[in-house]
């Protein structure tokens, strides 16, 4: 089982589009994956069409309970989710009360055992107890980073953080919501990239089309497969995939 983190500090930069379409895509490939929703936002959960709840919450996490226990079936062959919970926001306190509280999430994924093939994590914007749990428990951190200035320097905030805290889990930037009509995002495209990481090749252009996600209910394939946003997922999962077997 391949856990992949969805992850950046800085909200609205198109974590939940990314988990959602890259999991459709990795289900519809033969691959068995869980999505598991950590946002209390809980927009991944919407997405799914599925009641943003989980029965004994505090249980799940603390691990009284396992967590196949929350999973739900959405509508898609191969493709499961454990929705958010409103509160998911409490989650730093519950680890923190632990004695390891940085392994908990990790803790969790062990009870699937091999019942997957991929977890995708969709993460909340912050940096925290949780956030920690999440680059301990994951094998890659997926990064969708706008290409401006102060995105750019979350994505260093970030290396920095592991950095000084010696986590060492293969971090995988991409630029999101790409404007090429935008000076700015050209230059920042075409500019040298924090030597700590290698960007990848693929990008995810601004769409309407992403957006309307919300509106649909669905994954982005489900209503625009022919989108040039459509196709700039299916190239992304490609390279995310085969970055993942190597």
């Amino acid at each position: 089982m391949r856990i992949l983190g969805v992850y950046n500090n800085k909200g609205g930069v198109g974590k939940t589009a990314t988990a959602v379409n890259l999991a459709y895509l990795a289900a519809r490939a033969g691959r068995r994956t869980l999505v598991w929703d950590l946002d209390p936002q809980a927009a991944a959960t919407f997405y799914f069409r599925i009641k943003p709840k989980v029965k004994g919450t505090k249980k799940v996490l603390g691990g009284k309970r396992d967590l196949d226990e929350a999973i739900k079936g959405t509508d898609f062959d191969n493709l499961d989710l454990v929705p958010a919970d409103f509160d998911y926001r409490n989650m730093d306190l519950l680890f923190g009360d632990t004695k390891k509280p940085a392994n908990q999430l990790r803790k969790r994924l062990k009870q699937l055992g091999d019942d997957y093939d991929l977890v995708i994590l969709d993460c909340p914007p912050s940096v925290s107890v949780v956030s920690e749990n999440i680059f301990r428990a994951a094998d890659a951190l997926l990064v969708p980073t706008i290409p401006t200035t102060l995105s750019l320097r979350t994505l260093e905030q970030l290396l920095d953080f592991m950095d000084d805290n010696d986590i060492r889990v293969p971090t995988w930037p991409f630029f999101a919501m790409v404007d090429r009509r935008k000076r700015m995002h050209q230059e920042t495209m075409a500019a040298e990239s924090d030597k700590r990481v290698l960007m990848l090749d693929q990008h995810i252009p601004y769409a309407s089309t992403v957006e309307k996600m919300g509106e649909a209910r669905a994954p982005l394939f489900e209503f625009a497969r022919s989108s040039t946003a459509a196709r700039a997922f299916r190239d992304l999962w490609r390279e995310v995939s085969d970055r993942l077997e190597d």
